[in-house]
Parts: structure tokens; C-alpha cells; sequence
């Protein structure tokens, strides 16, 4: 799943603190005995997923969160009320089904991407930030644009305690909350391509 060396590229950035605990879980998974069920997700459908990836590719995660309103400068609260924050923005480079890189949207600066606290959960933010992480990265094969609560109804929704026989399809599951309008896959491997 994770390559013996995995580089991450921009450890000081503020969205790093979201993109550290996906690591550790991935960590460990890595560490347990195959068995090991986190959330409903097993090292065997993460390393059969990552198999199938073409290589090199990218992965492409963007969750916002509504800000709260003392979040908002005084000036922005009347005009933006219900604003909304990134709160993860990460990107994975993916090198024969194994993750090799991981970089926060600030790293996409470097490719001409605007300011994290600019961005917005919109159709041409999330261009932008396909083009970058192609240009910076590699063609990204999967990208996931979503809320917060979307993503932890995804990522942790189920018990850590199950056997690996009931463990959660998490590709269905994310596609059902695709069709449900509760997120947005793009990418290269979707039906739904960006370039």
C-alpha cells in the first residue's frame, strides 16, 4: 500500500493535520495482521484498489467544511454567511500500486493553483485543482470533492470491531453517496473526465 520510502512534500502546511491521520491509519493497516478491520476498510481492498490504478496516477481528495461564524472576518460575515473551508485537500501520487507521495493543495501553489483559503467547492476550483495535481503530480485517476460530513460518513462509518468478511464495500458505498449528490468523482478511471 505505501511504498518503503513515502515522501511528504509539504509536512508545515495547515491542511497537513487532516492528511496526517489518513497516514497513520494507512500505517496501521500496514502494521496488523491481515485480518484487521479499520472503519470497514482492510489492507486488501485498499492494495487491490491501488493495484488497479494506472502508473504513474494521482488521487485527489477535497473536503470543505462550512465555516463557522466566528471564522468569518467581521467584513465577510454578512456577504458570506454559511462560507465554506477546506478543511483536507491531498494529494496522492500513486507509482505501481503503490502510494509514493502525499502533498497538501498548498504544494499545487508551485503549478499556478490560488491560495487555499481562496478556494471554493465549485466546478472551476475543482478544475483547477485537477490541472494542478496533473501538471505537479501525475494525470489523477480519482478525485473525491465533498463535505465534511459526507467524508466521515464514508471514511469512518462503520465499526472497527467487524471480521474482513463484513467488512464495507467502500467503493459502493462511495458511489452511492455519488448518486445521492452528497459528492463529486472525477478523474481519469470515472466516467466523468476532467481533461
Amino acid at each position: 500500500m505505501l511504498a518503503q520510502e513515502v515522501a511528504v512534500l509539504d509536512g508545515d502546511s495547515p491542511l497537513w493535520e487532516g492528511a496526517r491521520a489518513l497516514l497513520n491509519a494507512a500505517l496501521l493497516l500496514e502494521q496488523q495482521e491481515e485480518s484487521y478491520v479499520w472503519h470497514g476498510w482492510t489492507r486488501r481492498q485498499i492494495e487491490t484498489f491501488l493495484r488497479g490504478l494506472p502508473s504513474p496516477c494521482s488521487l485527489v481528495a477535497a473536503v470543505w467544511q462550512a465555516a463557522l461564524p466566528e471564522q468569518l472576518s467581521g467584513q465577510d460575515r454578512g456577504a458570506t454567511e454559511g462560507a465554506e473551508r477546506l478543511k483536507l485537500g491531498l494529494v496522492c501520487e500513486v507509482v505501481g500500486g503503490e502510494i509514493r507521495s502525499l502533498r497538501t493543495f498548498e504544494a499545487l501553489r508551485a503549478a499556478g493553483l490560488k491560495a487555499v483559503e481562496e478556494l471554493e467547492p465549485g466546478y472551476e476550483d475543482g478544475l483547477a485543482i485537477l490541472r494542478a495535481a496533473h501538471a505537479l503530480v501525475a494525470p489523477v485517476a480519482w478525485a473525491l470533492f465533498t463535505d465534511w460530513q459526507t467524508w466521515n460518513e464514508w471514511l469512518l462509518g462503520s465499526d472497527e470491531g467487524q471480521s474482513p468478511e463484513k467488512a464495507v464495500d467502500k467503493g459502493a458505498l462511495l458511489t452511492a453517496l455519488a448518486q445521492a449528490g452528497r459528492c463529486v468523482l472525477l478523474g481519469t478511471q470515472t466516467a466523468h473526465r476532467y481533461l
